[in-house]
């Protein structure tokens, strides 16, 4: 069974029945939330990564991370002063230090899960027992609004340079797939084959148009129509591909989280 993406896009539309804040509606807010989180997940991988870089850079001068001499040894079998022992210890220090950081160090996607998780699935926070249901209905109002923003950019910079401006945004799959870890729901959503709806839906209406488009080839069709036709094609694929691009954005933030 999968889930209908019928069903995510009714939510999405009837969503705003309950109101909107400025121009935002609840869905709005709360995929922004999410977001957010996801983007702080990106901003420690951003300080760890550039922390593996310093420590490379730092540990090149080093011929062998998994043979280190001690300094200090060699510097107290040479009976050398009492000055040159302690320098030699906090070399050792140091080197032990950046040789752990490169190596192994700290996992802070693995941390952020443990501290969090107990708190998440805690019985105060029942209410998110469901909260997978909801990631269709977040994914909809997701590429409907990046492509809102695209098409902003796009007449904005379209002055500037002939392609336009791409625009883009990995938080919200990185923040879905923290919470879902977070939840203990990957599976609970994958079960509902989300992904796999989204293109039935698009290829059924692919198959629409091509039957539209057939059927005007053989009668005579008004130039408007035949528009009509090539920029309802053109509205498919492009969210066909914005809704790939989710999948594949999704499929490697999850590797973030596996143990």
């Amino acid at each position: 069974l999968k889930y209908p993406f019928e069903r995510a896009e009714k939510f999405n539309k009837d969503i705003r029945k309950l109101g909107t804040m400025g121009s935002l509606t609840y869905l709005d807010r709360f995929r922004t939330l999410v977001t957010k989180i996801g983007n702080a997940m990106g901003y420690v991988r951003m300080v760890r990564s550039g922390g593996l870089l310093a420590c490379a850079d730092a540990t090149k001068f080093l011929p062998d991370l998994k043979a280190i001499p001690s300094f200090e040894e060699r510097v107290v079998a040479e009976k050398l002063s009492p000055e040159s022992i302690a320098a030699a210890k906090a070399l050792d220090q140091a080197i032990a230090n950046m040789s752990q950081s490169f190596t192994g160090g700290f996992e802070y996607f693995t941390l952020l899960v443990q501290v969090f998780a107990p708190e998440l699935r805690s019985p105060e926070n029942h209410h998110l027992k469901n909260f997978y249901i909801i990631v269709p209905a977040l994914a909809v109002n997701y590429v409907e609004n990046l492509l809102a923003a695209k098409d902003k950019i796009t007449k904005k910079a379209s002055h500037l340079h002939a392609d336009g401006w791409i625009f883009t945004d990995d938080g919200f799959a990185i923040g879905v797939a923290y919470i879902l870890k977070l939840l203990d729901q990957q599976n609970e959503f994958d079960s509902l084959h989300f992904f796999e709806a989204v293109q039935d839906h698009y290829k059924m209406q692919e198959a629409q148009l091509e039957k539209i488009a057939a059927a005007a080839k053989s009668s005579k069709t008004k130039k408007e129509e035949q528009q009509t036709t090539v920029l309802n094609n053109r509205k498919i694929k492009t969210y066909q591909t914005e809704f790939d691009l989710l999948r594949f954005s999704f499929s490697g933030a999850k590797i973030f989280f596996d143990n």
